[in-house]
């Protein structure tokens, strides 16, 4: 039996789309509420779904006077069992805003197999006038229903986590603990499907301890369920018609074995962050800088250039993702960081001022690339709006190449992908609110029970809670990561400014490399793909290679430019090079920083027998986190990156399921080298 370091050994969890939910209208006594088909039961109260809500779900878990109370860093989590309409929520919502202090914040988690469609949310959520501006955020930001997790910033102080599919193995897989249950869904006569013991030892486990439930039924199942896991039961008033309801307080918390066969992942402790230095403003470390100061942290980023000098620079990037045939876990997270990254620039730039979703086209140029795409078309069943397989004859039409010009390939097609304005964006987010920018070269980092000295090349020291690092090739040259290999990738991008009747492309086409549409007058294309060289000199003969494979993937397109006057030729393009990093594994680095002496000691064991598991936690650098490693795909990993990271370091839950954080997790490779016999145990 052999071992990797994020147990393959566990069941993947598919990408699939969800199967909408089926309802039919009723009318109640406010107007018309939602009916589910599928189970033959009402989403809320027909007599008032609004006071049911306030009564069994707020009032059931004390939550106005515990809003009132909250002083904690953190955020109060409440977990749901069934979003349905998320009236429940937007109400806890409202109770919070109203009763919260200033600096208080929320986070709420919620499961859902069958999501509402977006026009039907709509309708539900118009029977209450006083939520519509809150329902209104909820809509806009309302995701694909694809299976896994999907993160919307409802405002400033509230973020909610939307868990797409079955709510026992969606809780099994929650990296997080929660303060207060709405244990929600259709009734367990309707559904019974859902009211298993696994959920309710789900539930136990993601758990703070004493964390509260309240629920609608008083049904033998939902009892003795709770009292299985260890919660204490009671009867309280049901609303309306229902006589009883249950509440209930976690009185025996469970024992968290979820990482017992990796306990190496077991996340290190939580400890103060009121201000963290980030090394490195790429886009990596800007989207760390970002995602602390939107949480309230005082942030100082450090560079030895300026925000976006290094790989992140370009005018222009494609923001795509290319997936593997088969479901793997890094496909689960550049898919789950594509959709992150499109919600995530829709709410930081809505105007879209450094980026536009016009779509990527992936092209399927030879057989193998062909047979490669109808495997993947076969493997996941995806919504179009996520990912289509298109004709030749689609693919020209959709690209804006008609003609002479049309595509003599089809592919895929992402129409939630597109460009950024890397550069701008890397600036944008250095000037984010709460961010300090500073010029320096840090040469060490120091650290101690109290946090760390970050000690600067012109020999100032500056002291934070906690260090991210984020300089990409440059990440591994702290000895506290020098155990985390890099690999150096030189890209270059070519560029022609376009005179006036060129034509244009209603797409990213993508195929050995990209081509986007013409940003400011200037058509950009590339990359250039050379493993470990670390030169970022331009070449004439890599602008040679860009524009072969431009010619290759879109003749007609490239004949009509230079129709047009447009100037093709190696030595009058313009460009830029820069240097990326990768891992071995192509999947990026995000978490805290293991101590790579610790684990070789601690886990000597595997290098002889991948079954013996030391049941020891992981130690980790105290304080000490990196988001590296993110190729040619920054734009779709880095956002979610960032955002797992300042979700640990704030202790709120995560925005992927456990498996991929782990996935994620720099130390995988220390332990993937134990077990492949690759390290030498250090005693």
């Amino acid at each position: 039996m052999s071992r990797s370091a994020d147990d393959p050994a566990r069941p993947l969890s598919p990408l699939t789309a969800l199967t909408p939910a089926e309802l039919t209208w009723q009318a109640d006594d406010i107007g018309e509420a939602p009916h589910s088909s599928r189970f033959g039961d009402v989403y809320f109260s027909r007599h008032d779904g609004r006071a049911e809500a306030r009564h069994v779900f707020l009032e059931g878990n004390d939550l106005p006077r515990r809003f009132a109370a909250w002083i904690e860093s953190r955020p109060f989590v409440i977990g749901e069992t069934g979003f349905g309409t998320g009236l429940n929520l937007l109400c806890a919502w409202a109770c919070f805003e109203s009763r919260a202090p200033a600096g208080a914040r929320l986070h709420l988690v919620s499961t859902e197999r069958f999501p509402l469609a977006r026009d039907d949310l709509a309708r539900a959520l118009s029977a209450w006038p006083d939520l519509a501006p809150k329902a209104r955020r909820l809509i806009a930001q309302w995701p694909e229903p694809v299976s896994g997790v999907h993160r919307l910033w409802l405002d400033e102080r509230v973020t909610l986590d939307l868990h797409f599919g079955d709510s026992a193995e969606c809780l099994a897989q929650l990296d997080g603990r929660v303060d207060a249950w709405f244990l929600d869904g259709f009734a367990p006569s309707k559904n019974p499907e859902m009211w298993r013991p696994e959920l309710f030892a789900a539930m136990a486990q993601a758990s703070r301890p004493a964390a509260s439930v309240a629920t609608f039924t008083c049904a033998g199942v939902v009892k003795r369920g709770l009292a299985a896991a260890g919660f204490a039961w009671r009867k309280a008033p049901g609303f309306g018609r229902k006589r009883e309801m249950l509440c209930a307080t976690l009185e025996t918390p469970a024992e968290d074995d979820r990482r017992r066969e990796t306990p190496w992942f077991v996340p290190p402790p939580p400890r103060p962050a009121r201000h963290v230095a980030v090394i490195g403003a790429g886009l990596a470390g800007g989207c760390v800088a970002q995602a602390l100061a939107r949480r309230g942290i005082d942030v100082t980023l450090l560079d030895r250039e300026a925000p976006g000098a290094g790989a992140s620079g370009n005018r222009q990037g494609a923001l795509y993702v290319k997936l593997a045939a088969e479901t793997n876990r890094q496909s689960r997270v550049y898919l789950a960081g594509l959709l992150h990254s499109r919600r995530w620039l829709a709410e930081i730039d809505p105007r879209r001022r450094l980026w536009r979703d016009c779509g990527v086209l992936q092209l399927a140029t030879g057989e193998r690339e062909t047979r490669r795409q109808r495997r993947f078309l076969a493997n996941h069943a995806l919504p179009a709006t996520v990912v289509e397989g298109l004709t030749s004859l689609q693919a020209s039409e959709r690209a804006g190449l008609g003609g002479e010009r049309s595509l003599a390939h089809g592919g895929l097609e992402y129409p939630q992908a597109g460009w950024v304005r890397p550069a701008e964006l890397c600036r944008s987010l250095a000037a984010t609110p709460g961010v300090t920018f500073r010029h320096a070269t840090v040469e060490a980092l120091l650290g101690d029970q109290a946090g760390w000295t970050l000690q600067l090349a012109n020999g100032e020291t500056l002291t934070a809670d906690q260090v991210v690092i984020a300089t990409a090739t440059q990440a591994n040259r702290f000895p506290q990561t020098a155990e985390l290999p890099l690999q150096p990738i030189r890209g270059q991008l070519s560029s022609v400014a376009l005179p006036s009747g060129s034509p244009g492309l209603e797409r990213v086409v993508c195929a050995g490399g990209y081509v986007a549409p013409a940003c400011d007058g200037v058509l950009s294309f590339g990359a250039s793909f050379v493993p470990n060289d670390d030169d970022a000199g331009l070449r004439e003969a890599d602008h040679a290679t860009n524009l072969a494979e431009l010619r290759r993937t879109l003749p007609g397109f490239v004949d009509a430019l230079e129709k047009a006057g447009a100037r093709l030729n190696p030595d009058e393009l313009a460009g830029r090079a820069a240097v990326r990093a990768a891992s071995p594994d192509k999947t990026p680095y995000a978490g805290p920083v293991p101590d790579a002496t610790r684990w070789q000691a601690d886990y000597a064991a595997l290098a002889k027998d991948a079954r013996r598991v030391p049941q020891a936690p992981g130690a980790h650098h105290a304080g000490l986190w990196i988001s590296a490693a993110h190729g040619s795909r920054g734009l779709a990993s880095a956002p979610l990156c960032a955002e797992l990271i300042a979700s640990r370091i704030c202790d709120e839950p995560l925005p992927v399921a456990r498996e991929l954080a782990d996935h994620l997790h720099p130390g995988r490779r220390l332990i993937a080298d134990l077990v492949r016999g690759n390290a030498s145990p250090r005693a």
